[in-house]
């Protein structure tokens, strides 16, 4: 009897011994499998703990090079506290000299020790595996740190985002590692790609997972030029650099459109739209108008939305019933030639470019522009280059039509 009660006991102890031995030898495939469906994914990828400890403690020496920066600058009291660019200038300064690619995270940012990030990305275009490491500073003070890899056939970026604890000590808060789900470096120097993202039916958004570097900073001269004449105008609600023009030929203009504009320029404040709701009076909008555009107020009554009896221009915000969105309109305009003329006027190249379409010129046009010494200016005309026009939607007007 005895026997036989040890033969049971023994019996039970090797069969649960080798159920949980087959449970063990079965994570690690279940685990692999997840792995592989996440790579196949290529979004929210695992992180291994080396890269993971890596990005931290290198996302922690840098914020430690900028801390004095930081702390000497003043945020006030507000919880999203943006510092000034000057404390930028200074944090990138700091990064630049640790030998890293860095870049801000300004419209025409220029990308300090770019060459690393050209030479990563020319070879991966040769089929060259590597990686590369870009800094980004952000206008709170805090860093993203992106690294690329290529691994011969595919590119990932792995992303870690630091920022200032309340006792302004650095913290890493967020990591990321995906797969670029196509990417491409342009001549003119923009890394353009796409990352992967959950699509439908697993959401029922579309995700945008584009993303536009300029690695090749901009001249200073264009640099200067896009942020003065073209910036402030842009290709959404008004038409000024999307079609062609001149002192003879300025009836399509959106002159109700472009008031807005035009406003903020000369004045360097906000448009207040709920003060215009009724119109603009005639006085106020045709001096804005007339200081930057060689058209004169009998003209602008004519070819611009004019309510004679009110005296007063039409104006309305964009809206779903003013505009609709397009990749086009969210484009940059980018000045890429600046060209002196006899007559003392300039002639501006510049590329529209569309970062969420993936284009680095969209639309290419050539706007010429007197300035002034006093530092006042005006646009004098804009030429589009090319077959553009067909390729980008058309223009639709905000307040009626010219015609």
């Amino acid at each position: 009897m005895r026997k036989s009660m040890l033969f049971i006991v023994l019996s039970f102890i090797i069969t649960v011994s080798c159920s949980c031995a087959k449970k063990e030898d079965q994570q690690p495939v279940e685990n692999g499998a997840e792995q592989e469906a996440a790579y196949e994914k290529g979004y929210d990828l695992p992180i291994e703990d080396a890269a993971k400890e890596e990005a931290e403690g290198e996302c922690i020496e840098v914020m430690g090079e900028i801390r004095e920066i930081y702390i000497q600058e003043d945020k006030g009291e507000d919880m999203n506290a943006v510092i000034s660019d000057a404390a930028i200038s200074q944090m990138r300064e700091k990064i630049r000299e640790m030998g890293e690619s860095v870049t801000g995270s300004e419209e025409y940012p220029a990308m300090d020790n770019h060459q690393n990030m050209e030479d990563f990305l020319l070879d991966a275009m040769e089929g060259q595996a590597g990686d590369v490491i870009l800094y980004v500073v952000d206008q709170d003070g805090g860093i993203r740190r992106k690294k690329y890899v290529y691994d011969g056939a595919d590119m990932y970026v792995l992303s870690a985002r630091a920022q200032w604890d309340e006792e302004d000590e650095p913290m890493v808060t967020s990591y990321s590692y995906t797969r670029l789900k196509e990417w491409r470096y342009t001549e003119k120097g923009w890394f353009l790609y796409n990352v992967c993202v959950p699509e439908p039916p697993e959401v029922s958004e579309v995700v945008d997972g584009s993303y536009a570097i300029r690695i090749r900073p901009l001249s200073d001269a264009c640099r200067q030029s896009s942020e003065k004449y073209v910036r402030p105008l842009g290709y959404q609600g008004n038409n000024l650099l999307c079609i062609d023009w001149d002192g003879e030929d300025m009836e399509d203009l959106d002159y109700n459109g472009l008031y807005e504009y035009l406003y903020r320029i000369k004045y360097q404040d906000k448009f207040r739209a709920q003060d215009h709701w009724e119109g603009i009076p005639a006085e106020q909008f045709e001096q804005v108008i007339t200081d930057y555009l060689p058209v004169t107020a009998e003209q602008l009554r004519q070819w611009a939305v004019f309510d004679a009896e009110q005296q007063t221009y039409g104006w309305a915000g964009l809206g779903c019933t003013e505009y609709v969105l397009t990749y086009f309109g969210n484009s940059l305009p980018e000045v890429t030639e600046v060209e002196e003329n006899a007559d003392g006027t300039i002639t501006l190249t510049v590329d529209a470019v569309c970062r969420k379409g993936g284009d680095d010129a969209a639309l290419t046009h050539e706007l010429t522009v007197r300035p002034e010494e006093d530092g006042s200016f005006t646009y004098l005309g804009n030429k589009i280059v090319g077959r553009g026009l067909s390729d980008i939607p058309t223009y639709q007007y905000r307040v009626g039509s010219t015609t």
